[in-house]
């Protein structure tokens, strides 16, 4: 089976590829774990559960050292493992610390729609109320998680263009064979 985390992040069609790890509606978190392919229970979260299916962009390494972090807006129903070509629609900027520690590191959260509702008529814009929902769910499971989240803003076009491709240009330096000598 091949490790969802080197899946290539885009499609033959060009679309950005989203691995599902926690569906819309899940009361826990839930991780895949490259080490043995598998995807494992993390934690339970708040009682609302999470707004949209989370997961991250395969082929990638965000300034956190995880793949790009990724939520996909839509109104159907899927589960872990589950790959979704995707159009990006915004970049949520956010600064996070662990309990205890001074130390920030920046983990933002990039926001997708699928192709599919692309095809249906589905819009492509990020309402305030929506952008609000995700900004006061990521502060709130955050917290649940024992960190600090500060929300910094929405990335312009140009900045999450630029997230994409630093995270893509990361995960290709770590996997790119070192030369000796």
């Amino acid at each position: 089976m091949t490790n969802l985390i080197d899946l290539s992040s885009r499609d033959d069609a060009g679309n950005l590829r989203v691995v599902i790890e926690t569906p819309k509606g899940s009361l826990a978190k839930i991780k895949y774990n490259p080490s043995f392919a598998a995807f494992e229970l993390q934690r339970f979260v708040s009682a609302s559960g999470y707004p949209y299916d989370w997961g991250f962009v395969p082929s990638t390494i965000a300034a956190d050292g995880d793949p790009l972090d990724a939520m996909v807006i839509h109104d159907g129903h899927t589960w872990p493992g589950v790959v979704i070509p995707s159009l990006s629609i915004g970049l949520l900027k956010l600064v996070e610390a662990k309990a205890g520690e001074t130390n920030t590191r920046r983990n933002d959260r990039l926001i997708a729609v699928p192709v599919a509702s692309l095809r249906a008529g589905a819009g492509i814009q990020l309402s305030p109320e929506i952008r609000l929902l995700l900004e006061r769910f990521f502060v709130a499971t955050g917290e649940l998680a024992r960190k600090r989240v500060s929300i910094e803003g929405w990335a312009s076009e140009g900045e999450l263009a630029d997230a994409l491709a630093r995270a893509c240009e990361a995960y290709d330096a770590k996997r790119r064979p070192r030369a000796v000598g």
